[in-house]
């Protein structure tokens, strides 16, 4: 599969800056129905297609050149490619390798299974929260925009848009700290 080319660079005017704060805190606030420890596929996939939009206006390309895209790769993945390779490993090794070394092999592959369910999701591919900080990244490289004056909003307009762009902000650190927090139950 060939990545398609980025398309012809587009202008950062004053009704896309507008639209595009006024659509964030819909975003952030979808985001936040996700459970933020886990790999959401269809998230991931929403989440790079929204960044490679977001990267073809012509103010914000260089500043998002940095910002990865979300890696879409659950734990169900990882562990059914691994049971593949381990039902390929328990049906060709025993032809090449001694019984022993085949055993260890065997005993070895599947114990490696069973740990990836102790590594975080995190590890190799983008949580929800992972997400919610790039997502972050881009609200606040919005309101250095806004805040410059570069867009000559005029001041309701300019209110309402730093309304939205802080409204995003303010659910997108929300829901990162709530991530960070030790679960609070009942004492027992």
């Amino acid at each position: 599969m060939r990545a398609t080319p980025p398309g012809a660079p587009l202008a950062l005017d004053r009704k896309v800056f507008y639209d595009l704060a006024a659509a964030l805190p819909a975003y952030a606030a979808d985001l936040a129905n996700h459970d933020q420890h886990r790999v959401n596929l269809k998230e991931c996939h929403r989440f790079n297609h929204w960044l490679a939009h977001v990267r073809r206006y012509d103010r914000l390309a260089p500043q998002l050149a940095t910002l990865g895209a979300a890696r879409p790769v659950a734990r169900w993945q990882v562990v059914t490619l691994m049971a593949v390779i381990w039902v390929l490993m328990a049906l060709i090794l025993p032809a090449r390798v001694s019984q022993q070394m085949y055993t260890v092999l065997i005993g070895g592959w599947l114990l490696t299974i069973v740990a990836v369910f102790f590594i975080p999701e995190s590890v190799y591919g983008t949580t929800t929260e992972g997400i919610e900080g790039k997502v972050l990244r881009v609200v606040d490289l919005l309101l250095d925009v806004l805040n410059s004056g570069t867009m000559d909003f005029s001041e309701a307009a300019f209110y309402r848009t730093r309304e939205n762009l802080l409204k995003a902000h303010e659910e997108l650190r929300l829901q990162i700290d709530l991530a960070h927090r030790p679960p609070s139950g009942p004492i027992l």
